[in-house]
């Protein structure tokens, strides 16, 4: 599960950007990461750039992953933008509407360009 997370402080929100091995553990402990660094930063907006390598994850890890941490993290957070830049298929949509129909406010997006652009259009706290 090693994993390196590098954080940007913007003005409205943090960008993390993750690398290391692609795995259920590495995602589940790295969004443990993000949402107590932006706790403890009191920053409710949060952009996530994944770069993990290595086989993307299916279905079901991603169902479970999404589910989990939407009920464990609702509140916590105002916006979640997410880019994997390896991401294939719809998958990562899937996670996202998983996420949504719990309440928690994610969105994925193809670029980090379209994440920031979306996250500029959000009010500040």
């Amino acid at each position: 599960m090693p994993y390196e997370l590098t954080i940007i402080e913007k003005p409205t929100y943090l960008h993390f950007i993750v690398t290391g091995e692609n795995s259920r553990d590495t995602v589940a402990h790295y969004m443990e990461d993000v949402i107590r660094k932006c706790t403890e930063r009191n920053f409710p907006r949060a952009l996530v750039e994944e770069r993990l390598q290595g086989p993307r994850l299916g279905t079901i890890d991603v169902f479970c992953l999404s589910a989990a941490m939407s009920m464990r993290y609702i509140g916590t957070l105002k916006s979640l933008a997410y880019v994997d830049v390896h991401a294939v298929g719809d998958t990562m949509k899937f996670a996202e509407n998983v996420a949504v129909n719990r309440g928690f406010p994610a969105r994925v997006f193809s670029t980090v360009a379209a994440a920031e652009k979306w996250l500029a259009g959000k009010p500040p706290s």
